[in-house]
């Protein structure tokens, strides 16, 4: 199984079960979460509490939960939006944190691609939500999450420069 951590944080992302797609000349991976329920499930064993002396609501203190799969797995915490300056201010931080730890060729690949992956990010700011690992790391790297036209479930979006490959 591999396993991509935050290359500033050393956070856990993303693994290969989710599969991904790269968008914007690869600098982005787009990844598809999706809703599921967490928690009990009530088994129907034909069973009839009332007759056996139990009550009708037996069993039923359990509470099952709605989450989105990648934000559960990986303990990603949800930030505050981003207006515009922020989100351009956060761009120029991460380029300057991140361009060190790349080698040679990914650097120079980061930092033609960057500006394109920005303004696709800009284009759907309004729409996006916002995520860091389970640190929550002041230079963390940004995972995106969006509803693409009426979509369900949320798509996810990660600088794939940001990541680091790991095997366990």
């Amino acid at each position: 199984m591999l396993v991509y951590q935050d290359l500033i944080s050393g956070d856990e992302l993303l693994s290969d079960s989710f599969p991904y797609k790269e968008i914007q000349n690869g600098i982005l991976w787009e990844v598809e979460g999706k809703w599921v329920v967490q928690g009990a499930v009530d088994v129907d064993i034909g069973a009839n509490p009332s007759a056996e002396g139990g009550d009708e609501d037996e069993g039923g203190d359990d509470q099952a939960v709605k989450v989105v799969d990648i934000v559960d797995t990986f303990r990603l915490q949800e930030q505050p939006p981003f207006d515009k300056k922020q989100f351009v201010a956060y761009i120029k931080k991460l380029i300057k944190t991140l361009t060190p730890k790349l080698e040679g060729e990914k650097q120079d690949e980061f930092k033609k691609s960057i500006g394109g992956a920005t303004k696709f990010l800009l284009s759907k700011l309004s729409d996006l939500q916002f995520f860091v690992g389970e640190s929550m790391h002041d230079e963390s790297l940004l995972v995106f999450a969006y509803y693409k036209d009426g979509a369900t479930d949320p798509t996810f979006l990660y600088f794939a420069h940001g990541l680091k490959e790991v095997k366990c």
